[in-house]
This record gives structure tokens, sequence and C-alpha cells, in this order.
């Protein structure tokens, strides 16, 4: 089982790596919503969250960092939040070529 530091590390890890040379996604600690088998995160460019300029804005949905596991699970845009949530706590997330993605070989995958 993963702390809260160590989910948080994992959050980072994953926002490091759908960043790019333009744009770097960061975590909005503050919009943390905690779960017990996990967090789930929030994310931003952080070039708007500093200036709140609109141009710079991303689009990046709610992702969870499992506790048991580290795995990040990919929440879509689409709905709220809650909608995801329900569908992973029920066992049915919709399959997506980047539903998961693993630390430690730093891939997606959707199973």
């Amino acid at each position: 089982m993963l702390t809260e530091q160590e989910m948080l590390e994992v959050a980072k890890k994953y926002m490091s790596f759908i960043s790019n040379d333009t744009v770097e996604i960061i975590v909005i600690d503050q919009l943390t919503i905690k779960k017990s088998y996990g967090n789930i995160y929030y994310s931003e460019n952080k070039k708007y969250f500093e200036t709140g300029d609109f141009k710079y804005h991303v689009i990046t949905g709610p992702f969870l960092v499992e506790k048991a596991t580290g795995r990040v699970v990919n929440f879509g845009t689409a709905r709220a939040v809650e909608f995801y949530i329900d569908a992973y706590e029920k066992g049915n997330l919709e399959l997506s070529l980047d539903l998961y993605w693993y630390p430690d070989t730093q891939k997606h995958d959707y199973l």
C-alpha cells in the first residue's frame, strides 16, 4: 500500500510524462479527492495555473493513483468526475488505449 506522499510522487511522475517542451502539466493539490482505494488528482498547465490566462489552458481529465498498485487510472473529460468514480467503483470503466498508466514502465495500456 502506497502512502499519501508516494501516491503524490506517482501523480507528479505522470504529470512529467505527459508534459512536453512547451507545456508543463502540474498537479493541483487542493483539488485532490481522497478515497480508501487511492487519490484522484486534477492537473493543469503550470502557466495557466500561475497566470489565469486562458490561452495556456489545456484539457486534462482527473486521474486516480491506486493505493494498492500505484497504477494511474485515467478518467475522462466528457462527464462529471462522479460518473467516473462510480464506474471505477463498480468495475465498469470504458476501455481505452490510455486507460491505465504504469509508473514502472511509463507506458499506457488498457489492461
